[in-house]
């Protein structure tokens, strides 16, 4: 990557800083090109060569817990859906698992709800006397196919109405066809267009074709200012996958390297049980390291996950599984 005068220096600066992006390096982008075969026996790995078993197995998934951002997306969703969801939100795990494992003082909340921009409006009301921020879908989600000018138009009213972070979709052709000048000035005018909520930046890898496609794609998102870069919508056929994650991971610990700017990382879409959580927190703590496993710096995406993981807890505490009818986010 060329050196360019954003380069950070001072050491100084604000721990979780946002990402104000560079230049378009494109000598850098040419020269992208990912091992896949390489990746995937890396990532094989994850999982099988460490495990956490008891209380530290049940101070992980409360971490996860913190990550997630709890999430409706479907076409009935309705105000009392939305009610229920940011109710979950603001106590995720039952109170008496929390009572027996020391941890009901600790505040623990979801990372963030995420709704559609219509239904902003009821998860602010629901939300109210809590800090959970609100994450809107924008730019014609999930697929992205209108005008930019009314994608940009979507992300200003999100803002308007009170999300404070914003989930966008990229235009799947630019990388698919190269074209990543295109990739990046669309991305540079949505970042402008978020004013100060922070830009979640969609890729749908499963729609990239290769990890190549996928690791240029994230670069150029990063050089334009994403603050954080997504696996998935969610609704294509592939969703997160672990060498995916691993190669969009390795593009962040590369440019955090080069300009001090920290972005975060969300994998949406198919995690659904806490052993499968459990395996992307170890990828982000090897690769990226302990700053990453926050919510400022690492969400999941996902509706279902919160019910296995509660589930687990509750086996640390009881010894055993309650029916998973019991569990209201399944």
């Amino acid at each position: 990557m060329a050196k360019t005068k954003n380069k950070k220096t001072d050491s100084k600066e604000p721990e979780h800083q946002r990402n104000e992006g560079i230049p378009l390096d494109m000598d850098y982008i040419r020269g992208v090109n990912i091992n896949r075969s390489a990746v995937e026996r890396r990532a094989a790995t994850i999982g099988t060569r460490r495990s956490v078993k008891k209380e530290w197995q049940a101070a992980w998934l409360l971490r996860a817990v913190t990550c997630l951002d709890l999430t409706t997306l479907a076409g009935d969703d309705t105000p009392g859906n939305v009610q229920r969801l940011c109710a979950k939100a603001k106590q995720p795990v039952r109170q008496d698992l929390l009572k027996a494992m020391g941890m009901e003082n600790m505040g623990i909340t979801t990372g963030a709800v995420c709704v559609y921009h219509n239904l902003i409006k009821d998860a602010k009301k629901a939300l109210i006397g809590s800090a959970i921020p609100i994450a809107a879908v924008s730019t014609a989600f999930p697929a992205g196919l209108i005008p930019l000018e009314e994608r940009l138009r979507q992300i200003k009213l999100s803002v308007a109405a009170g999300a404070k972070e914003i989930d966008i979709v990229i235009h799947r052709a630019q990388v698919l066809t190269g074209d990543w000048e295109g990739l990046y000035s669309e991305m540079k005018q949505m970042r402008q267009a978020c004013g100060a909520a922070h830009m979640k930046t969609i890729l749908a890898t499963g729609e990239l074709s290769t990890l190549t496609n996928i690791a240029k794609a994230s670069h150029v998102c990063m050089m334009a200012g994403a603050d954080f870069i997504k696996t998935s919508t969610g609704k294509e056929s592939e969703n997160a996958t672990l060498p995916v994650s691993l190669t969009m991971l390795r593009a962040i610990r590369a440019y955090q390297e080069y300009t001090g700017y920290k972005v975060g990382f969300k994998p949406a879409g198919g995690i659904r049980t806490a052993k499968q959580a459990l395996s992307w927190l170890m990828l982000i703590k090897e690769e990226l390291g302990d700053e990453w496993l926050n919510n400022k710096m690492f969400r999941f995406g996902a509706s279902s996950l919160l019910a296995d993981i509660e589930r687990q807890l509750e086996h640390f505490v009881t010894g055993r599984y309650s029916a998973s009818y019991r569990h209201p986010m399944a």
